[in-house]
């Protein structure tokens, strides 16, 4: 799906999903709710879920206030909620696929995706890309990956985390086609940034905070992930284009502690789902290059089971640990 695709059902829709949500019967929520982004502000997933919390408040009736907690390759959300003895409802937090991964490439895990969280909504993912200096050598993905294959060690890279989607799947690159990289692990996706226009690393592999730069000329946008090409960057290939079998996208959504009420369950949805649908909240995706990927509580919580699966082998195959 593409992002304009994305945008008119968004759109379409928006104005038949805007009905309160069923509240639950003790009269949830009364007093303001923690929405964890894990990941430091400024980012598109802070934007996207400061835009989410800001509407979703005016169906609930109470606040949804962001808490940046970042680091660990975004899995502080999962961290804290793990931890979280009450399942109320008045604390959820983004669920990147890495809060999936990563106990599967630790021999002590802090959580289990499938019994430590209540899966409200899923949501959203992202637009991924490799981008390099607008002065740099590289003209092509293709120049990039010549160089790299021939010149082992030499490219450094930079992700948001190590076990993130991008890690894994950069790594993934490196393993099929003969290259060694390094990779240099960041907090956010500024810091990323910084290290590619400063020469520190080569290359950014990241979702599009990347964006402006590339369209202000400062970096050049080598490679796109989705399936297909970026509506705002129809000139550049994706993957699948260059030779390279994957999409990646890296889709994501909201939980909570495990043993939540269904009736908060249900409430927290309707209205996350109300703003997921609302032209202001489109307007925010289609800045973020974001697709819809929207799944109901069960659904989400059957996807969950799935990734487990699917990343599970990957990091078997790619030997990947974290310890």
């Amino acid at each position: 799906m593409t992002i304009t695709t994305s945008r008119r059902a968004l759109l379409a829709a928006g104005g038949t999903l805007l009905a309160a949500p069923a509240l639950a019967q003790s009269g949830f929520p009364n007093r303001p709710i923690r929405l964890i982004v894990p990941w430091p502000p400024g980012g598109s997933t802070d934007g996207q879920l400061r835009s989410l919390a800001d509407l979703a408040t005016r169906h609930l009736g109470q606040p949804v206030i962001i808490e940046n907690r970042s680091g660990v390759s975004g899995t502080m959300a999962a961290q804290i909620m793990a931890a979280e003895q009450r399942g109320d409802g008045y604390l959820v937090g983004q669920m990147p696929i890495t809060a999936f991964r990563v106990p599967m490439m630790t021999s002590r895990p802090g959580w289990d995706p499938m019994k430590d969280f209540t899966y409200v909504i899923h949501l959203t993912g992202y637009l991924f890309g490799v981008v390099v200096k607008a002065d740099s050598p590289w003209q092509t993905w293709q120049e990039f990956m010549a160089y790299a294959k021939a010149n082992p060690g030499k490219i450094a890279y930079g992700s948001p985390g190590v076990g993130s989607t991008l890690h894994i799947t950069m790594e993934r690159i490196a393993a099929e086609n003969g290259i060694e990289w390094l990779h240099v692990p960041f907090r956010g996706g500024a810091d990323n940034i910084q290290a590619v226009l400063s020469g520190q690393t080569q290359a950014n592999a990241d979702s599009t905070g990347w964006a402006p730069l590339v369209e202000a000329g400062q970096l050049r946008l080598l490679v796109t992930w989705g399936e297909n090409r970026a509506a705002r960057f129809p000139n550049v290939p994706t993957l699948r284009e260059v030779g390279i079998n994957i999409v990646s996208a890296s889709p994501y959504g909201l939980a909570g502690p495990k043993g939540m009420d269904p009736g908060v369950v249900r409430a927290l949805h309707d209205a996350f789902k109300a703003a997921l649908y609302d032209p202001a909240h489109a307007e925010v995706l289609a800045r973020y290059d974001m697709p819809l990927i929207y799944k109901n509580s069960a659904d989400y919580t059957s996807y969950v089971g799935q990734v487990m699966e699917e990343e599970g082998t990957m990091i078997r195959r790619l030997n990947l640990r974290m310890n």
